[in-house]
């Protein structure tokens, strides 16, 4: 049996076996089954190959070599998917922000082949050489070899972003899956430039399809013996992948080999392009694989440190970073992430945990690890009697300390939580984060890369890092006391107001139903008893909807209006009092885009706070203008006026009002809904003597 018969069985019996042995996993994720598929279509398009390279006759091979195709177009969407959901605990908002792409990766190379099954390959033409044939391919053939050249960028892209993602022990546990993976879209994606660049398809290189699928399946093999499983959740970022080291690549090798074909075809043609345009992709492959090597970067850093007389670390670029990553992180969760990512890579350990203790100093949980998933350190919690040991042995530690070192049962815990996964480790080392005597989290790391023991250099930058995360975590948490302290505030004081209107509506209640029993027979009675009842309905659901304008979003559907119609159809539905003097001064004005309805609440405000605000014979007076690119309306009032200290400190904040069965909530509500419209509010007011209110609103393409 030849060698081109040997590489595609090989293939598709580690196709296979790898596909059921991840099908029989105890637990399926989307991941494993875009594994399971992706490696079946793969292994059923190594059989359609082999049996293309092995027809007699030109017909046969045309006759495989379209099935095969179609066999390629299942691919890309199956990829894609995996690629959007491997290793990744948030891979639903991955698959919903590229559900289009993904949409278009599964629909259009599968429509396309199975319309046109049969006329995927135009023509066939023998090698240069004479012993193997070039199967020519159609527009629609060259077509979905694009779109999966596409795709063999668009996966590695995304399965780039996920390893970055992980550090430490997690990224340990992946490497190997995700280097087959990568010589595997690599070598295809070699093949695909092939046929694209010369519009045809070289049977003789479809072998090297099936070798580099069988080297990547023994690889992933290699990363489930080693541990157990390929899946681990991380978080990446949504943020748009900038210096992708996948793009880059990418480019490079096809600028280099469309320049270099076009140069070959120029000068009459080169029988061993194809062979060079491999070894230049060979060579970018091993270009990357070292970029990315933990041990690699280790020994390059300690070589310069050694031999020329540069210290191990550069302390202002590790502060910079370590400042830059934590300074923004406000849950506790959050800067946990964020410190052992860095920590990982600034001391170069593939196993660092981040234990934080509750607030009473009894609880111990895991906030985050490189070694261990975010389900699973979420189940992770000492024991009282554990926890205790470790808090109080740790407490009075101000430095880090090598935790293999020491025989004390605090010691024994923190290595029962944190096995040495390698025989040569380095070591391991807890840093406590103590503040005031209060310990309030431990940093444990272990699995140094290369096994490198902890210097005392390393030992200070883990003291000056353990200090810095001890403040970070001090305010987090003095922040989140304030939050509460503030919500709680402000439940007290929207219950007050709310507790009020319920205790005056329950009087009359009351006293309703201490009545009904004697003057139940009086329909008279019974007919003041039901429109009292009403009323008091009326009443509670215009409170809860008053309420529920704080908990709703603000949505403005603005469209070109004239604010003098909502101000007077607000001043019709106001009515106007006998003994309030209402003076209209409304001026031409160009049509703005606004919220009708939304501005007609604030209008609606503005003029029955007004209405309240004045005696007996006031005056109210409402104006419009056109003033430097705004419109505005005035809503002046010779009231009572407000404080300045009222003005300054409670105007325009829930629960705060002058008025005796207000809310406090109207001018809150104002102000979100012309700010919302890109204006603002001006309040002019003086105690005893009224207050006027301007709205001002932008007029399209004048104020921004």
């Amino acid at each position: 049996m030849s060698f081109h018969n040997i590489a595609p069985l090989a293939s598709f019996i580690l196709a296979c076996a790898l596909a059921l042995i991840v099908g029989v996993r105890g637990r399926r994720t989307v991941a494993d089954w875009a594994l399971m598929v992706g490696l079946v279509l793969l292994a059923v398009e190594g059989v359609f190959s082999w049996l293309s390279a092995s027809a007699i006759l030109p017909s046969g091979a045309v006759y495989w070599e379209n099935w095969r195709l179609v066999a390629m177009a299942c691919l890309p969407g199956v990829w894609l998917l995996f690629s959007l959901t491997y290793a990744r605990g948030n891979w639903r908002e991955f698959v919903s922000r590229w559900r289009l792409p993904l949409a278009a990766m599964f629909v259009c190379p599968t429509a396309l082949a199975a319309w046109f099954h049969q006329q995927l390959i135009g023509s066939m033409r023998p090698t240069g050489s004479g012993d193997s044939w070039v199967l020519g391919l159609s527009l629609v053939g060259i077509l979905l070899h694009f779109i999966f050249l596409l795709a063999a960028v668009l996966v590695p892209m995304n399965l780039e972003r996920t390893f970055r993602a992980l550090v430490g022990t997690m990224r340990w546990r992946v490497k190997f899956t995700m280097l087959g993976l990568g010589v595997l879209i690599a070598v295809r994606a070699y093949t695909s430039s092939q046929a694209l660049l010369f519009r045809g398809v070289d049977l003789s290189l479809q072998p090297v399809n099936s070798i580099a699928l069988v080297v990547a399946c023994l690889l992933i093999m290699c990363s489930l013996v080693r541990t157990g499983r390929i899946d681990v959740n991380v978080y990446p970022s949504h943020a748009v992948l900038q210096n992708s080291l996948t793009v880059l690549l990418a480019g490079i090798y096809l600028v280099i080999v469309g320049l270099f074909a076009n140069v070959v075809t120029f000068l009459g043609g080169d029988a061993s392009f194809t062979v060079k345009a491999f070894v230049i992709l060979v060579a970018l492959v091993t270009v990357t694989m070292l970029l990315l090597s933990d041990r690699v970067r280790l020994h390059t850093r300690q070589f310069v440190s050694r031999h020329f007389r540069r210290p191990l670390y550069d302390y202002r670029l590790v502060w910079k970073k370590f400042t830059d990553a934590t300074a923004s992180r406000m849950e506790q969760t959050e800067l946990s992430r964020a410190v052992v990512k860095l920590v990982a890579e600034i001391f170069q350990v593939l196993s660092v945990t981040f234990w934080l203790v509750d607030g009473k100093g009894r609880k111990m949980t895991v906030g985050a690890s490189t070694s261990l998933s975010s389900v699973t350190g979420s189940s992770i919690s000492l024991q009282r009697e554990e926890a205790a040991e470790v808090i109080h042995s740790l407490r009075n530690q101000a430095n880090p300390v090598d935790i293999e070192m020491s025989n004390d049962t605090w010691a024994a815990v923190l290595r029962r939580y944190h096995p040495d996964k390698f025989q040569k480790g380095g070591g391991r080392v807890a840093v406590p984060l103590i503040n005031g005597g209060e310990l309030l989290g431990i940093i444990v790391l272990g699995d140094r890369v290369s096994g490198v023991p902890f210097s005392q250099q390393d030992f200070d930058l883990l003291k000056c890092v353990g200090d810095q995360v001890t403040a970070s975590l001090r305010n987090i948490r003095l922040s989140e006391r304030l939050l509460q302290t503030k919500e709680l505030e402000t439940f007290q004081t929207m219950s007050a107001f709310f507790v009020h209107d319920l205790k005056n509506t329950a009087s009359t209640l009351h006293l309703m139903l201490q009545n009904l029993p004697v003057h139940f027979d009086d329909p008279e009675f019974r007919r003041d008893s039901l429109q009292g009842i009403s009323k008091t309905v009326d009443h509670l659901n215009h409170l809860i909807g008053r309420l529920g304008v704080l908990r709703q979003s603000l949505e403005i559907r603005p469209a070109e209006s004239d604010l003098n119609e909502v101000v007077s159809r607000a001043l019709a539905a106001c009515g106007k009092r006998g003994d309030v003097d209402l003076v209209q001064a409304l001026q031409p004005l160009p049509k703005v885009p606004i919220d009708h309805e939304q501005m007609l609440k604030v209008v609606t405000n503005l003029v029955l706070n007004a209405t309240e605000a004045v005696s007996a014979k006031g005056q109210i007076r409402v104006e419009t203008a056109r003033h430097n690119g705004w419109v505005i309306l005035a809503v002046a009032d010779n009231g009572c006026g407000m404080t300045e200290e009222f003005l300054q400190r409670s105007l325009f904040r829930p629960f705060q009002t002058t008025k005796k069965k207000g809310l406090g909530i109207g001018m809150f509500q104002s102000k979100m809904i012309v700010e919302a419209h890109g204006g603002r509010i001006e309040v002019e007011s003086e105690q005893g003597k009224g207050s006027t209110f301007r709205v001002l609103l932008p007029i399209r393409g004048q104020v921004l």
